[in-house]
């Protein structure tokens, strides 16, 4: 299966929203895995085709390069494939796909941060709420998106994803939890420590920042769950 040309092959994916609760005429998402496990050789291809868009962003967001994006997004669609069976139904077929996206893209991030690297100290008792300003629309200026993507590949892994979701691809917090399998609170905590972490890397961008700011603070409050 090739996740590769087409609408999936955009060096910039844009800012992405979740998708709507209602789906396109015809099967449901459910219907076409059930139609898929049961031996339908095209059920699958139009689940994928419905959503492939939206998972690419986030593929793309998450690792910063088009190359591993495709990569990691077909050995994602690969599993899904294979592990359609495993689909208990205790959340939307959307979410599962894009749970299973986020661990690819999750192990590709932890198999390069294994890679020896040169790290900086980091600074203490920064402005939490400073952050979210700095972190503009990534698809707005080719610098600044290079930037923002630089900063966030200095995250742990955990961090980087529910910052993707949250700040970057628009996704409310509860969605970006179920996505991530975890609570509501840990996502707050795993955002407010990684704005806490880029501020350093992103402060030139707050002070040259004009206008109203697109992403707001995260709630306080929570899990101190990394």
């Amino acid at each position: 299966m090739s996740v590769r040309g087409g609408a999936t092959e955009r060096r910039d994916a844009g800012p992405v929203r979740p998708a709507p609760a209602a789906e396109p005429d015809g099967p449901s998402d459910a219907e076409l895995l059930r139609q898929h496990i049961a031996g339908d050789a095209d059920a699958f291809g139009e689940l994928f085709r419905r959503h492939k868009d939206r998972l690419w962003a986030v593929a793309l967001r998450t690792l910063g390069d088009p190359e591993e994006a495709a990569d990691a997004l077909q050995d994602a669609m690969i599993s899904a494939f294979r592990r359609a069976s495993s689909f208990r139904g205790d959340s939307a077929v959307t979410t599962w796909l894009h749970r299973i996206v986020v661990n690819a893209c999750l192990d590709r991030m932890r198999r390069r941060a294994a890679r020896p690297a040169t790290t900086g100290s980091d600074q203490q008792a920064l402005d939490i709420a400073a952050v979210a300003r700095a972190l503009p629309d990534p698809s707005s200026d080719s610098d600044t998106s290079l930037d923002v993507m630089a900063a966030l590949r200095m995250l742990p892994p955990d961090q980087q994803a529910a910052l993707v979701l949250v700040d970057m691809l628009g996704y409310p917090v509860a969605d970006a939890a179920e996505v991530l399998g975890v609570s509501v609170g840990t996502v707050k905590s795993r955002c407010s420590r990684g704005r806490v972490r880029l501020l350093p890397h992103l402060a030139h961008l707050r002070r040259n920042q004009t206008g109203r700011p697109r992403v707001q603070p995260t709630q306080e409050g929570g899990s101190d769950q990394p």
